[in-house]
């Protein structure tokens, strides 16, 4: 039996999949899985045994090998029997079908019913969706192909390279045990409205190192680097690291995320990292739903602000202002921090 998988688009949300990933795995046991996926998201999988062949695509690129009629020919030479949309778009829906595959599992939205031979529908009050974790909706569509109920938690991995990589991290930055390192996202694809200032990130960085003792590594993307770096130079102490002159990537991302004892993240995708890796988590929020991205980590605090404006879903503060953000102290923070941080430490290896 072969099973095409439409994976999500953003890091975060392949990472709420891999509980779907595992439900289908496990009942599929003999099955072929087939993970079509982004190119920029395979190495959140890098290390996992759910797929058995991972097929990229990507319509915005302009290498032909990744556009929609290599896919449509790659995925029909699979002869799929099924295929399971975690994705919603009206443009994966035609795909799956141009696959053949004769069972198209997904949410009927964007007009893609009728492209579907099982559709699955979200809750909707007065006309509007209505905030629920993606992981759950992730874990029905599952349910539809037949897989038994499943446990939310989400498994992630690392590869021997992204460990050495770590490593040399570790070595270059002199930081000491992964007990005595807490980590600090501050970036965010979704975009700027989601961000904590960064003044607000070194100020924290700062009462971190100095009144709690601890090593502070700041994380990032490519396009994140001088707000990492600003961060470091902001917050004037010596324990506060971050990774902006590293060769950067997904798994350094996970593998140091992994070792460490504490993150405070944005709503982005490493906080999930943190969750997968059972490292305590604390995340920001600002203009998002906390439904849309609840993982049901139980190690996992979620700070925001209430504010008049908002949650607005709006990837831009349409008022210019940035209240829900500006106004999420950093002394609340802190208080966040220092809770987990005097908690017992558990034992983990550098």
């Amino acid at each position: 039996m072969n099973i095409a998988v439409f994976l999500p688009n953003w890091v975060g949300d392949v990472v709420m999949a891999t509980p779907a990933l595992r439900a289908l795995r496990n009942h599929f046991a003999d099955a072929h899985l087939i993970g079509v996926l982004r190119p920029y998201v395979a190495d959140v999988l890098a290390g996992t045994q759910f797929l058995d062949e991972q097929l990229f695509y990507d319509p915005r690129a302009r290498e032909r090998a990744l556009g929609s009629w290599s896919l449509i020919r790659r995925l029909r030479s699979r002869r799929p029997d099924m295929a399971v949309l975690l994705t919603n778009s009206l443009r994966t829906g035609m795909l799956a079908w141009a696959s053949g595959a004769k069972r198209r599992i997904g949410y009927a939205r964007y007009g893609r019913g009728p492209l579907l031979t099982d559709k699955l529908y979200h809750r909707r009050e007065d006309g509007k969706y209505i905030p629920s974790p993606v992981l759950d909706d992730y874990l029905r569509l599952t349910a539809a192909a037949g897989c038994p109920s499943e446990s939310p938690r989400m498994d992630l991995a690392t590869t021997l390279d992204d460990e050495r990589a770590a490593a040399a991290v570790w070595r270059r930055l002199a930081l000491p045990d992964g007990n005595r390192v807490v980590v600090f996202n501050s970036g965010g694809a979704f975009g700027a409205a989601k961000l904590w200032p960064t003044e607000y990130f070194a100020e924290l960085a700062a009462r971190v190192a100095n009144d709690l003792g601890y090593h502070v590594l700041v994380v990032c993307g490519p396009s994140e680097r001088k707000v990492a770096a600003s961060i470091v130079a902001q917050s004037g102490h010596p324990r506060v690291k971050s990774l902006a002159e590293e060769p950067l990537s997904i798994g350094l991302t996970k593998a140091c995320i992994r070792r460490s004892r504490l993150m405070i993240s944005t709503d982005s995708g490493p906080r999930h990292f943190a969750a997968a890796f059972d490292v305590p988590v604390i995340s920001l929020f600002g203009p998002t739903h906390i439904a849309w991205s609840e993982n049901h980590y139980p190690r996992s605090v979620h700070l925001q602000q209430d504010v008049p404006c908002g949650p607005c879903q709006e990837r831009v503060c349409p008022l210019r202002k940035h209240y829900c953000m500006r106004e999420l102290t950093v002394d609340r923070v802190y208080a966040a921090v220092a809770a987990q941080l005097t908690e017992a430490r558990p034992a983990k290896a550098a």
